[in-house]
């Protein structure tokens, strides 16, 4: 899931100036893709209730340096969705580390504020990302004006066999009675629950994959499986 429009032209200002002071050597990179899906799934949860969703990515790097947009059509609780990022990546041997900053923007605001609103820095996470060899971990750190309140957190373990994927979520404890993903059962409003899911994805290519995902926690009332078909096409290559 998911930066006021203001403050886009001082992100993306940000981004060539840190591009600027590297060194001379560091080659700046720029690459965007599109694609589709046939629903929009977010931690497990069907944000499209079903339906198709349109996405987007531009980004630039350099040195380990990242910055970008990311757009998509597909929550239709929320209506549409802008995100911008930033972060620094790199690997030593077999470990990788990540960090980075998401700020998430509903433009039509619908769903997830009072006033039909969000401003630059209302739902923004800090993501730390580690990897050794092909298994992953991550961990989503609220830390937005809306978004930071209470004990909510989430957290990925992933692993990659072949063409195929696994990542497991899990949100906190403070996710009760609907809050941020509505995955604990009406039964259980207002107290604690951890929801778990289940993704198992399978790239066919380097452009189209399938993903199977279900919360496998007692205290979630979601026993749907989803079933996602996705492709992303890159551009400029």
């Amino acid at each position: 899931m998911k930066l006021s429009k203001t403050l886009i032209a001082s992100s993306v200002a940000a981004v060539m100036a840190a591009g600027v002071m590297a060194p001379a050597q560091a080659e700046v990179e720029v690459g965007a893709s599109v694609g589709v899906a046939s629903t929009y799934l977010w931690r497990g949860a069907d944000l499209g209730s079903g339906t198709p969703a349109v996405s987007g990515d531009l980004n630039v790097s350099a040195a380990g340096f990242y910055a970008g947009i990311w757009g998509s059509s597909g929550d239709t609780g929320a209506g549409t969705e802008y995100d911008l990022y930033a972060g620094y990546g790199g690997s030593v041997g077999d470990f990788s580390y990540d960090l980075s900053v998401w700020s998430y923007n509903y433009p039509t605001g619908a769903g997830y504020t009072d006033d039909n609103e969000t401003d630059f820095t209302d739902w923004t996470d800090a993501v730390v990302s580690l990897g050794y060899g092909p298994m992953s971990f991550a961990a989503y750190i609220p830390v937005g004006k809306d978004n930071s309140s209470g004990d909510y957190m989430y957290y990925t373990l992933g692993a990659d066999i072949g063409a195929f994927s696994l990542l497991v979520g899990m949100h906190s404890d403070d996710v009760g009675g609907g809050g941020a993903v509505g995955q604990c059962a009406p039964e259980d409003a207002g107290e604690a629950c951890s929801p778990v899911h289940l993704n198992v994805s399978y790239a066919y290519n380097d452009n189209l994959s399938f993903t199977v995902s279900q919360f496998i926690a007692d205290e979630s009332d979601d026993d749907d499986m989803k079933f996602v078909v996705s492709y992303t096409l890159p551009l400029g290559e």
